[in-house]
C-alpha cells in the first residue's frame, strides 16, 4: 500500500508526494505563526517606522548584537518623563509602543518588581520614550501624544498605566477615550483637549521613534539599559542580569 507520506522510488531516493508538500507547507505556516506569539516583540522594516508583518516579529536575545557597536543609555535621555533617582547609577530607557501587545506584556510582567527592586532603591534611572509603529498600530501615534500632553500637567505616570490598562478598549475606539482618561486624571481637559487635536507632539513622538532606530531598535518594545540593548518583553531576570552586571 503506498504511504500517504512518502513515496518510495526505484532509484532509492525518497520523495514527497504533492499532497505530502501541500501539508507540510500548512504544518510549517502553523508552527512560525505559534512561535510568532511567544517571541516578545513587534520588528520594524526600516527606520522610518515601516512595520513588516506583524506575525513574524523580531526579537533577538539580550545577547544578540543589534548592528550597533556600543550603546550607552545617556547619550539617548533626552527630556522624557523618568521615575527614579535622576543620579542613578543605571539608566535604563524603554522605546515602546502604547498599542503593542508584547509592551504591554512587559508592564504586566517585568515592569513592577523592576520597580521595586531597582528603580524604588535608587540603581535605576527609568526613561520612558515613544516608539509607535504606525503601519500596524493606527492608534500608537495618538496614544503617544496622549501620554505627552499628560505629561504637561504633571500626569504622565498615571495616563502611562491608564493606556496600557485599557489597551484593547482604545485600540478600536478613536483619540476620545484618550480624552476621557484626562478627566478621569482631573487634568484641565481644555488644555489637554487642545494638546492632544493640535498635534502639539507629534514632532516630539517622531524623534523618540528616530532615536530608537538611531539606537540600534528593530522592534518594540526596545530597551537600553546602561551599555546593554535588550530587545523584546523579556522577562525580569533578563534585565536583572543586564543592570547587575553594571553595578
Amino acid at each position: 500500500m503506498e504511504n500517504d507520506l512518502i513515496s518510495k522510488k526505484d532509484s532509492g531516493s525518497v520523495t514527497l508526494r504533492k499532497s505530502t508538500l501541500w501539508k507540510v507547507g500548512v504544518f510549517i505556516f502553523a508552527a512560525l505563526f505559534v512561535i510568532s506569539l511567544f517571541t516578545g516583540g513587534f520588528g520594524i522594516g526600516n527606520a522610518t517606522g515601516s512595520a513588516i508583518d506583524p506575525s513574524a516579529p523580531s526579537a533577538p536575545s539580550p545577547s544578540i548584537p543589534t548592528g550597533i557597536a556600543s550603546v550607552n543609555a545617556e547619550d539617548f535621555v533626552d527630556d522624557d518623563p523618568f521615575i527614579g533617582d535622576e543620579n542613578a547609577p543605571i539608566t535604563m530607557i524603554e522605546f515602546s509602543d502604547f498599542q503593542c501587545p508584547f509592551c504591554k506584556r512587559f508592564r504586566d510582567q517585568a515592569f513592577d518588581q523592576l520597580k521595586s527592586q531597582y528603580i524604588d532603591a535608587g540603581k535605576v534611572k527609568f526613561v520612558y520614550r515613544d516608539f509607535p509603529l504606525s503601519s500596524i498600530h493606527p492608534m500608537a501615534q495618538k496614544a503617544a501624544e496622549a501620554g505627552e500632553c499628560a505629561d504637561d500637567q504633571g500626569k504622565f505616570w498615571e495616563m502611562h498605566d491608564k493606556i496600557f490598562e485599557g489597551q484593547s478598549v482604545w485600540a478600536s475606539s478613536g483619540v476620545s477615550i484618550f480624552k476621557q482618561y484626562a478627566q478621569e486624571l482631573n487634568l484641565n481637559s481644555n488644555e489637554f483637549d487642545n494638546c492632544l487635536d493640535s498635534g502639539k507632539y507629534k514632532d516630539e513622538v517622531e524623534k523618540d521613534l528616530n532615536d530608537a532606530t538611531r539606537s540600534g531598535g528593530q522592534g518594540t518594545p526596545y530597551f537600553l539599559v546602561g551599555n546593554q540593548q535588550i530587545s523584546g518583553a523579556q522577562p525580569f531576570v533578563a534585565f536583572q542580569q543586564a543592570i547587575e552586571s553594571q553595578l
